[in-house]
């Protein structure tokens, strides 16, 4: 899978931002967004509005969309009988009502630690430790958990987003449908329905894959030798149709574009090494850095990611890391917005 050794070091993907140029807001147009088309082969850079993808995509191709729903899974309590405040974050959901969490402050959340949430609308004890400190929460309530999760819980924003969302789905994706991820696949925040459909009515298929998008992907890469890091696993579901609709886009000749990392890891996860994808569906710790050998995708759109992070060596594994250091230089001297609620980049 990948070719030759590469010794590469994490201070490779560093480049200097300055804090102004993330984006702390969505805008009002989610399509107005600016996009820097980056030619992978020649590392030539254009630059758009993004609702001009379409431009891009010719009849035949097939756009990949990760359907993954963001849930509110941020959960503020007060721990029974000491009163002290206590935040938890939903990671995983292990059993029905047993979650992998993320508790703050940990100490106060030993074993057998009982927290209520919103007057007791909902319970949660706290039954074992595992690994990396998380904790593994038993909830107890009346009804429907996803009803009383958004009723009480807020959207896990990245850790640079300094303050909460007017409207909690300007984090969502307009074609949402799966519940179960801590972060939004943010590609896929510049699509609005009026542009998905000018985009099936220029004859470009689109499929759909689910990806729950885990908090790991915000988890900074700490040792200087990148191939010693250890991936986070995220759950994934490619379905039958999705699988053909993507494979007959192949054996036509058409281009398989990723919206997003999430999309891009989904889809070489269930690839064959014939080069076609499976439906299937499972756990995928995939790690792409410089040296991949892609199987089905030939394009992507992403957005601008963090200095130093799996994403940006992943995208440079697509499009040289040259091409893409220069691209971001660029971006940077051209005031681009980066991270979540950023600008776009589309390699093709």
């Amino acid at each position: 899978m990948f070719e030759g050794e590469f010794k590469m070091k994490t201070s490779d993907f560093y480049y200097d931002l300055p804090e102004e140029l993330i984006a702390q807001d969505p805008l009002e147009d989610r399509s107005s967004s600016r996009l820097m088309v980056l030619d992978r082969k020649t590392g030539e850079v254009e630059h758009h509005i993004f609702k001009e993808v379409i431009d891009y995509l010719n009849p035949g191709d097939c756009l990949v969309i990760n359907d993954t729903k963001v849930i509110p899974a941020r959960l503020f309590g007060i721990k029974e009988g000491t009163e002290a405040k206590i935040e938890v974050l939903l990671l995983k959901r292990r059993e029905n009502n047993v979650w992998e969490t993320l508790v703050k402050p940990g100490k106060k959340a030993r074993v057998g630690a009982r927290i209520s949430f919103g007057g007791g609308l909902l319970k949660g004890e706290v039954i074992d430790v595992v690994e990396e400190g998380n904790r593994l929460i038993q909830f107890s309530y009346e009804g429907i958990f996803e009803e009383i999760l958004d009723q009480l819980g807020q959207m896990p924003l990245p850790p640079y987003i300094t303050h909460q969302l007017k409207d909690k789905n300007r984090y969502q994706t307009v074609y949402a449908k799966h519940e179960g991820s801590a972060a939004a696949p943010t590609a896929g925040l510049h699509f609005t329905p009026e542009l998905l459909k000018a985009i099936e009515e220029k004859g470009v298929n689109i499929a759909h894959v689910t990806l729950h998008v885990g908090l790991g992907t915000f988890r900074p890469v700490k040792v200087e030798d990148v191939t010693q890091h250890h991936m986070h696993s995220e759950f994934y579901v490619v379905e039958e149709s999705q699988a053909a609709l993507v494979n007959e886009t192949k054996r036509n000749g058409g281009k398989i574009v990723a919206v997003g990392t999430t999309s891009l890891r989904t889809l070489e996860s269930a690839a064959g090494e014939d080069g076609l994808l499976q439906a299937k569906s499972g756990w995928t710790d995939i790690f792409i850095y410089p040296g991949y050998q892609f199987k089905i995708i030939d394009r992507l759109i992403t957005n601008f990611h963090l200095p130093e992070s799996t994403l940006i060596m992943l995208v440079s594994a697509l499009a040289g890391k040259e091409h893409i250091m220069a691209a971001y230089e660029e971006a940077v001297k051209e005031r681009y917005r980066f991270f979540s609620f950023g600008d776009a980049m589309f390699i093709v």
